[in-house]
């Protein structure tokens, strides 16, 4: 008979639920300036603190590929729906490379 152990189990089921940071209340987007202020980035930014680089400070992540980003644990995760469902709606309308936008031109449309 095969022993399995417990931390064996436990690995299996995490990768079967994989948490994606874009399906989490707490993943947010946010303009970063760029070019004096006269141009944004759009990137991502977990609100409750888990994205950070080896020296504490807070890490952004480029906006079109928050899809992708995943983690295998984490304590803040609240979903925010179905996953598969809405990664593949997220997916389909996330830009397919980082791109600059004007601050005009987003205030413009907002009018």
């Amino acid at each position: 008979m095969v022993e399995v152990a417990e931390s064996d189990i436990l690995q299996s089921t995490l990768r079967i639920h994989k948490i994606y940071c874009a399906n989490c209340l707490h993943c947010k987007l946010i303009k970063l300036p760029v070019e004096n202020g006269i141009k944004y980035r759009l990137r991502v930014k977990c609100n409750a603190g888990k994205w950070r680089k080896k020296l504490g400070e807070e890490k952004y992540y480029k906006y079109f590929t928050v899809a992708r980003r995943s983690v295998e644990l984490c304590d803040s995760y609240t979903p925010m729906g179905e996953v598969k469902d809405y990664l593949r709606d997220l997916k389909k309308t996330l830009p397919i490379k980082d791109e600059e936008y004007n601050f005009q031109k987003s205030q413009e449309i907002a009018r």
